[in-house]
């Protein structure tokens, strides 16, 4: 695409222009990259926490979906520094697990959660832009990994018990720093700088630079917009 060419940022699309069915798969496209395996996203669910307040407008950003299987996906975008913001990942998503379980369900049915975490200031010493974080257990004498038993395995289809629990995705874009060498960079780099140059080969990079164009704003969401980049400064 050309560099003359304006894209929203995402973290303002996701508030405004991804909850629309027919841009899924921008979203669907960020996932699959980091994810590694294609998701498609069923819908979106309607949570509290999507209510705009007044002093939550410009800094905090969530969207909760469904994708094939049942899985849900919860992405959160914060832009101020929250030094707590470990304990405010574990409170999403554990919130999540007792929303979706009927009372008196067994605890099979507990729907395996995704939470992705897009953090646009310092989150820990780490160098790394992308972090990922599973639930396994290891034995502390034999260091070997808790396979699940033959009958978990049949019952769930999973071999590994973090493959059925909660797994954290945690993206520090602002460490980014360096020319993207695969796919799963090149959406770093959009998610940093809001500019698609060149070639790429990432999936739903492309629907993002024909939708998230500025001019394709309405003159009443150009307003908001330019608002809310005057916020962010």
């Amino acid at each position: 695409m050309s560099s003359k060419q304006k894209l929203v940022r995402f973290d303002w699309a996701v508030k405004k222009l991804l909850r629309n069915k027919a841009n899924f798969d921008i979203l669907e496209g960020l996932l699959s990259e980091l994810f590694g395996f294609d998701v498609k996203i069923q819908t979106l669910l309607e949570r509290d926490g999507n209510q705009e307040y007044e002093l939550d407008k410009f800094n905090r950003v969530d969207i909760l979906t469904v994708i094939e299987g049942g899985e849900l996906v919860l992405v959160e975008i914060q832009n101020e520094p929250e030094h707590d913001y470990f304990q405010r990942m574990l409170y999403g998503s554990s919130k999540l697990v007792t929303e979706y379980l009927k009372s008196g369900a067994p605890y099979g049915k507990i729907k395996k959660i995704y939470s992705v975490n897009i953090v646009y200031f310092d989150l820990g010493k780490g160098s790394d832009y992308v972090y990922k974080s599973t639930t396994d257990f290891v034995g502390m004498h034999s260091q070997e990994e808790l396979p699940t038993s033959s009958t978990q395995e049949s019952k769930f289809n999973v071999k590994h018990f973090s493959e059925s629990l909660l797994n954290y995705y945690l993206l520090k874009v602002n460490n980014f720093d360096k020319i993207a060498e695969d796919s799963l960079d090149e959406w770093i780099h959009f998610l940093k700088t809001s500019e698609i140059y060149g070639k790429h080969k990432a999936k739903g990079l492309e629907q993002a630079a024909e939708k998230m164009r500025y001019e394709l704003l309405s003159d009443d969401e150009k307003v908001a917009y330019n608002r809310f980049e005057e916020s962010l400064r």
